[in-house]
């Protein structure tokens, strides 16, 4: 029987709220995946909150970090939380208790992801120092580890990282069973069947590549997403799998490769999914604030006969695959082991002098105790009753999409259970962030009381405000245009280095973006000609007071460190050639210009890495990638 809530809308997806969740801007999220009701935030004021989602009230903020925090992870009762901070030390919290239980140390830079083993009491963490560290067991890979998940029955661990390769390691052993290299970009999430030996990786080659844990093969290449994949998770059952894409949710199938569905969702980057009530969670953030989103799965479609034309690899038309009664057997499926694994303890990463020195300086402040109590406190006790299903989240009446209060949820009543078992969802009144002065608002002041007092503007006046700047704006879009049109023809009939000759030749840094966006994703377009041009271009970027200027700039001087300093560094140490080498001479004489370029930009990023927050992890993670310009010659 469908509820009431689903049967009265015909809405697929809708923002459940949108709120102000740190005192600084936000670096990294997560919900818990078990209830799809905890969401913990984490950010540069280096704290630690936990929300439930369907409210705006913080239950809990948990201190004791001195930097800000990149990564967060969940347990899977969901009891415990880790976080790690840009220092590269990792702490752990009880929520039930309220406490500090750990403090591990032993990565040199930021954490990058977070794992807890599903039936053990370890954690594995990865870092942007290459490593991975799993108890005692330290491993890695060539460049920086973006993802981590253990294997449901305990024995494997997978990860991702920006060298292009997903590693699954044997956790008995300590050593690698494979490494799979069909993804040319970075990846950035790895995901296991929930049943199957099947693995997912998601990669900025805007790919999801599925590969058969058995066979040790590729079986499937899902392509769609048209840009980097960050979010991807199975459907319970595994029939399906959901990447979260910028402003869409797919459904992809496979064996054969296809896309079932594609739901417009406006969360923009998407930070985590999770599945509950055959609803799908999602949330994203914007400097301080985070916003939650609903998609109601019992209206997307999951199945071969709803295919997307034009997603499927071979552009054919795909008919509904037959129904094999031996599907189930073709894979190994996953056997959980009967007794809790407590071979290896997080605790062992840690030196004791610093309990009493953590016990001080990290603690638990709990906001709001009723709802502390209603999540935490009922695990604490034994249930002598079933528990309660929690209810999925109410879509908004059909005719209240304009209206404000429409952005939230709301029920009939409070009186629901605790969020353990299910969750109320109540309507809450945040502070409506327009996009124009999302960020010009201190938190704690009313900007109203420092303005003069003036009449409400009638609509005649409010428009011709909206209207101020209008022509102005179109004229500048309209000369961008004109002058990408003309980057475009150049290209088209001259190739690529001389149409970046002539965007650098207008002037106007926008252009050039515009083109490193482009080319920043296919680094196959990439020569030395390129760089040549490029990297005069990147101090003016990476020093910009526009943060897609400097990410894009970050993006392209990381694409030069990866794919031609080998390159730069062995010309420049080779031995000169005996006679003439006009080709040899040219080369040489190309690679001493960009390794030039490169130390000044080193010395630029060097500076930019003592910054806090996430351009100075940026700038951390580049300052590592640039470390050989410093014995360069």
């Amino acid at each position: 029987m469908t509820s009431m809530a689903a049967s009265s809308t015909t809405k697929i997806a809708w923002r459940l709220q949108e709120f102000e969740a740190q005192s600084s801007s936000i670096s990294c999220l997560a919900l818990g995946k078990s209830s799809g009701r905890l969401l913990a935030t984490g950010g540069e004021d280096c704290r630690v909150n936990i929300w439930a989602v369907s409210k705006a009230n913080c239950i809990m903020s948990l201190t004791g970090h001195k930097n800000p925090v990149e990564s967060i992870h969940f347990n899977v009762s969901e009891e415990q939380v880790a976080a790690g901070s840009q220092s590269g030390s990792i702490r752990v919290w009880d929520l039930e208790a309220a406490k500090i239980l750990r403090t591990l140390m032993g990565h040199k830079a930021n954490i990058t992801s977070l794992g807890f083993h599903p039936f053990g009491d370890f954690l594995a963490s990865s870092s942007m120092d290459t490593n991975i560290k799993v108890g005692v067991l330290s491993c890695g890979h060539t460049q920086a580890v973006r993802s981590l998940a253990f294997s449901p029955d305990g024995k494997w661990l997978a990860s991702a990282s920006d060298d292009c390769t997903v590693k699954l390691w044997d956790l008995a052993q300590g050593k690698t069973i494979t490494e799979f290299k069909s993804h040319t970009a970075a990846v950035n999430i790895v995901q296991f069947h929930p049943n199957e030996y099947l693995l997912a990786s998601g990669s900025s080659d805007r790919t999801i590549k599925l590969w058969d844990l058995e066979k040790f093969t590729m079986i499937g290449s899902l392509e769609g997403d048209t840009t980097p994949v960050r979010c991807i998770c199975f459907s319970p059952d595994g029939s399906c799998l959901y990447s979260g894409a910028t402003d869409s949710l797919r459904v992809f199938g496979w064996e054969p490769d296809r896309c079932f569905d594609a739901v417009p969702v406006s969360w923009g980057k998407v930070s985590d999914l999770a599945i509950c009530n055959q609803q799908l969670i999602g949330v994203s953030h914007h400097l301080s604030s985070v916003s939650s989103y609903v998609v109601d799965l019992k209206r997307v479609k999951k199945s071969g006969g709803a295919v997307i034309q034009g997603i499927i690899q071979d552009d054919q038309p795909l008919t509904e695959p037959k129904k094999d009664p031996k599907g189930a057997a073709l894979r190994k499926n996953y056997e959980r082991p009967t007794t809790t694994c407590r071979s290896q303890r997080y605790g062992e990463r840690r030196s004791p002098s610093e309990d009493e020195a953590d016990e001080k300086l990290s603690s638990a402040e709990i906001h709001n105790a009723e709802d502390y109590k209603a999540i935490f406190q009922p695990k604490s006790a034994i249930s002598r009753t079933p528990p309660k299903m929690s209810e999925p989240f109410p879509a908004p009446p059909e005719d209240g999409e304009s209206s404000t209060a429409s952005r939230f949820c709301e029920t009939s009543g409070d009186d629901g259970p605790p969020l353990a078992a299910s969750t109320p969802v109540v309507r809450v009144e945040p502070t409506v962030i327009s996009a124009v002065n999302a960020r010009n608002e201190p938190i704690g002041l009313n900007v109203a009381d420092f303005l003069p007092v003036s009449a409400p503007l009638s609509d005649e006046e409010a428009l011709t405000q909206m209207k101020k700047g209008h022509e102005t704006m179109c004229v500048m879009l309209s000369s961008r245009l004109k002058n990408l049109q003309t980057v475009r023809g150049v290209w088209t009939r001259d190739g690529i280095k001389i149409a970046l000759d002539t965007a650098v030749s207008m002037n106007d840094p926008s252009i050039v973006v515009d083109i490193l966006n482009i080319i920043n994703p296919q680094p196959s377009l990439w020569k030395l000609d390129v760089c040549m041009v490029v990297l005069p271009q990147l101090d003016k970027l990476l020093q910009s007071k526009y943060e897609s200027y400097i990410q894009t700039g970050c993006t392209s001087l990381k694409l030069v460190m990866k794919h031609f300093w080998t390159l730069i560094s062995d010309t420049l140490k080779a031995t000169p050639s005996v006679g003439v080498d006009i080709t040899r001479e040219e080369r040489h004489q190309k690679c001493r210009v960009c390794c030039e370029q490169l130390k000044n930009l080193s010395n630029i990023v060097k500076n930019k890495a003592t910054q806090v927050g996430r351009h100075g992890s940026t700038f951390k993670e580049l300052q590592l990638l640039m470390s050989p310009l410093d014995d360069s010659p």
